[in-house]
């Protein structure tokens, strides 16, 4: 099997990749923008077009001081409570460089639990407040497997505290509808965007 390679050794002099090497592409499917939300759900456009779905968190404010939280369906919406196991750590800096740490978060973990699976932790909602990060979220139209998800998102308080979920939706039923809300009031602001990755 030959080698593919580029016609030149400068990254930013590269115009086309070589042929035979694909470059993924995001395809913007949905946007929901949060004002006053009690939730913002995606029901629509999640089937079996895309093998993996990201969802883009941007500036997500709260209400009040909760945490960020998802679940699926597979009935289009109208219940969200597919079984899950997950798992999680953080780390944290204060703005005053003091209580640096990483940890496993034993209290996030779900063992086949229908509850919904927080993203972002301890989040606060004074004015400069917000989260942003991202879930994804792959094969889940396929009816053999089960659908593993990651997310990363970064929370600002008087803190930046990194959340790192992941675990897996334990179902062998199409997910086709996914829903953020807090974990008590509603989301104040912010903007949630859904990829298909080509």
């Amino acid at each position: 099997m030959a080698i593919k390679t580029a016609n030149n050794q400068s990254m930013s002099a590269i115009t086309a990749l070589p042929s035979g090497v694909s470059a993924k592409s995001l395809i913007l499917l949905a946007t929901e923008t949060a004002s006053s939300s009690a939730t913002i759900s995606f029901t629509s456009g999640i089937d079996s077009t895309y093998k993996e779905y990201i969802f883009k968190f941007i500036d997500v404010h709260p209400a009040s001081a909760s945490h960020f939280e998802f679940n699926g369906s597979i009935d289009g919406g109208s219940n969200y409570n597919v079984t899950k196991t997950t798992t999680a750590f953080q780390s944290t800096l204060y703005e005053n460089d003091t209580n640096a740490s990483l940890g496993y978060i034993t209290s996030q973990d779900l063992a086949q639990s229908t509850s919904d699976k927080q993203l972002a932790r301890n989040m606060g909602n004074d004015n400069d407040s917000c989260v942003a990060g991202y879930l994804h979220l792959y094969e889940p139209s396929n009816t053999t497997f089960v659908k593993h998800f990651i997310s990363i998102c970064n929370v600002h308080k008087t803190y930046s505290s990194q959340n790192f979920t992941s675990g897996y939706l334990n179902t062998t039923s199409a997910v086709n509808a996914v829903k953020f809300e807090m974990e008590s009031g509603n989301i104040d602001a912010g903007t949630i965007k859904m990829y298909g990755v080509v």
